[in-house]
């Protein structure tokens, strides 16, 4: 037991710093505009960059962690994502854009490897709680990333608070070196490492109904999440007229929200309702939510504008866990990472399309709100299948 709670001490340390470094330029963007020469609702494009990246990683990322072990592969997915950020710090677009990518392709491994780990050493009857604490790491970096990148700015600029972030990185990996040789020694699946291709794990995913049912909502869910982490504060900098650091506080309020979500959906997912009736409310509160933030403006008490932030990343942010563990949870024996890594490219993609769709509608319409209106509806959907379904 002291075993698996070391292990997940780990995992979750891995993806609250791979999540602080996602969540870092949507608050930098604002302020690093001026230096880079590009606008700042472009950081929509750097994200969509990012997520490109994760799509064959995640993709190839169940034969790598075969073969060299999942907590190994962790740490490289730490190491990818720092040396990214660090290239963030130098205000040329095309360089941004380089960091971008290689902050992809560490954070696209990154929850395949923690799944393969956890779906060995969780428990059977709190797995959608295990995987949900695991995946609070996900708020918790972004809720960190509103609180302190906006400090670090004022302190020391943005260029140094984006490698201050890299910095983070190297302790995460320090701290998870004691535990890698005998967690990826014990690992059962090393044959694994051979003889499958690069569209295998995709076949896998959509030859079964529900893992396939699970990748195509996550499209739609993820695609909200980024949405939400990538505008929210853009929004209420540009629209409400808020200031940094307010407007990163409700980012972090969303994000703290998301972090009891998720316990609460992963809880309410083992012992109350199914986990497909869980996202399917979980979809029509996402939806709820961001037809909400569309109509935030700057008559908006800010006490209200934080309850909204609260309400909507309590869904959009919370439903990870239980979907991971769903997806673990079928998946065929030994093939926790490769069928985690496959329905991560579906997620992923949202994330890429999504924030991408999200921004054209912004420059045609010239406003957040029709672009928080179509997520909107495309997660009231699948929550309306979800819940049909179960």
């Amino acid at each position: 037991m002291t075993s698996f709670v070391v292990v997940l001490i780990i995992t979750l340390a891995v993806q609250v710093q791979a999540s602080l470094v996602i969540f870092t330029p949507p608050i930098l963007a604002p302020v690093a505009q001026h230096d880079v020469g590009v606008d700042a609702a472009a950081v929509g494009l750097v994200m969509a960059l990012i997520y490109v990246a994760t799509v064959p990683a995640a993709l190839v990322s169940g034969k790598v962690i075969a073969r060299l072990g999942a907590i190994r592969v962790s740490q490289l997915c730490v190491l990818f994502c720092s040396a990214g950020m660090a290239l963030m710090a130098i205000p040329n677009p095309w360089v941004i854009a380089a960091g971008a990518l290689i902050i992809g392709l560490g954070y696209g491994a990154v929850t395949p490897a923690s799944s393969t780990v956890l779906a060995d050493k969780a428990p059977l009857g709190m797995r959608s709680l295990i995987f949900s604490i695991k995946q609070t790491g996900v708020p918790i970096g972004g809720a960190i990333a509103g609180a302190l990148v906006p400090f670090l700015i004022v302190s020391i600029g943005w260029q140094h608070a984006a490698i201050a972030i890299a910095i983070i990185g190297v302790a995460v990996i320090i701290a998870a070196q004691p535990i890698q040789r005998r967690i990826d020694s014990s690992q059962p699946y090393h044959h694994l490492a051979h003889g499958t291709g690069l569209l295998e794990p995709l076949r896998l995913v959509f030859s079964h109904a529900r893992l396939r049912e699970l990748a195509i909502s996550s499209f739609a869910f993820s695609g909200m999440q980024m949405c939400l982490g990538s505008y929210l504060v853009v929004l209420l900098i540009e629209r409400v007229g808020l200031s940094v650091a307010v407007a990163g506080g409700a980012l972090s309020v969303a994000m703290v929200a998301g972090i009891f979500g998720r316990l609460f959906w992963g809880v309410l997912a083992d012992y109350g309702f199914s986990a497909r009736r869980v996202l399917g409310l979980l979809g029509l509160l996402m939806a709820t939510g961001a037809m909400l933030v569309a109509q935030i403006d700057n008559s908006w008490p800010l006490g209200l504008i934080y309850i909204v932030c609260l309400l909507f990343g309590a869904s959009a942010i919370g439903w990870n866990g239980v979907y991971l563990a769903e997806v673990a949870r079928i998946a065929p024996p030994g093939q926790a990472g490769s069928a985690t890594g496959a329905s991560l490219a579906m997620t992923y993609s949202g994330v890429v399309i999504l924030p991408s769709l999200f921004w054209l509608v912004y420059a045609i319409t010239d406003s957040y709100a029709p672009g928080f209106m179509l997520v909107g509806l495309l997660a009231l959907w699948r929550g309306v299948i979800f819940l049909r379904s179960a």
